[in-house]
């Protein structure tokens, strides 16, 4: 944080402003030479809330702020305002809230603050390049014991973000997903031509990069699992990348991680088809699997 005012928050969603939030107290925490163990006990709090304010899993509460402050020695009053100012906006509530509680809305507020993402998947086409019927059947079969309405709501955030794609501040997207995704019929046949053609079409983008990993390419790092890179336009906010769990989802934030992945992507990117030969694929599979 810049120790002459308090940082600008403007137009930020209240999941990055949480994050930003949580990295500042860190600093100030390490600056300090203090351990979160050793916070937690000074404000006779457990050492999770204090890991969970840091990579900002938690709202963080304006009285939260003002106590770490105190334990920081912070006396600079605009720096206190900044970041309880920042604390106030955190709480904020973001569009995709209207849907009801949903587990993975931590990604979804990094997914639409981003600039550009990186995303491999293996099994199923992006919930990004989705069409609604796809969408829809892959929803319904992932989780069975959903009835509809439930279905429905997930469906209709699902649309919701890929507002991303065509919006006034289009997100650089790069994909590259096994052949297999392609292949698993998702509905039925007229569902995946649908969703063929649409991918077709998204990948005319300039913005939208879309490669096929074929199943010629034998073993691959992806066949450890699927996994996303976000990153925002603001140096302040380092990447993240997201791993999509059952139960729980990881984000890994260190930088020996994010650059870990970033090397995976780098070999997936290099055994995958080109861009265009990827949409020759594509294409193919359509008219061979998947036509009237």
């Amino acid at each position: 944080m810049n120790p002459g005012g308090p940082v600008s928050t403007a137009s930020v969603n209240p999941t990055v402003r949480r994050r930003r939030l949580g990295a500042e107290l860190r600093k100030l925490r390490e600056q300090k030479g203090l351990t979160a163990e050793e916070v937690a006990q000074q404000l006779l709090v457990s050492q999770s809330k204090i890991s969970r304010l840091e990579n900002g899993r938690r709202s963080i509460s304006q009285r939260d702020v003002r106590d770490l402050c105190t334990v920081y020695g912070v006396t600079d009053e605009g720096m206190v305002e900044g970041l309880m100012a920042m604390a106030r906006e955190s709480r904020q509530r973001g569009w995709w809230h209207a849907f009801g509680d949903l587990p993975y809305s931590v990604y979804i507020g990094l997914e639409a603050e981003a600039s550009r993402m990186l995303t491999y998947e293996s099994l199923l086409i992006p919930g990004l390049l989705q069409t609604r019927d796809y969408a829809a059947a892959s929803v319904a079969g992932i989780e069975p014991d959903r009835d509809a309405e439930a279905v429905a709501r997930r469906v209709d955030v699902r649309m919701r973000r890929q507002e991303r794609i065509d919006g006034d501040k289009p997100l650089d997207l790069w994909v590259v997903m096994d052949e297999a995704a392609l292949t698993r019929v998702v509905g039925n046949k007229e569902i995946m031509r649908e969703q063929l053609e649409h991918l077709l079409e998204l990948s005319e983008r300039p913005h939208v990069n879309i490669q096929v990993l074929p199943f010629e390419a034998g073993a691959h790092p992806g066949m450890t699992g699927t996994f996303s890179i976000i990153e925002f336009p603001e140096s302040a906010d380092t990447a993240v990348v997201y791993l999509e769990g059952v139960t729980s989802d990881l984000y890994l934030e260190k930088e020996a991680e994010v650059r870990r992945y970033t090397g995976l992507y780098t070999h997936l990117q290099a055994s995958a088809l080109s861009t265009a030969e990827s949409r020759a694929r594509i294409r193919e599979k359509t008219k061979k699997e998947f036509s009237s």
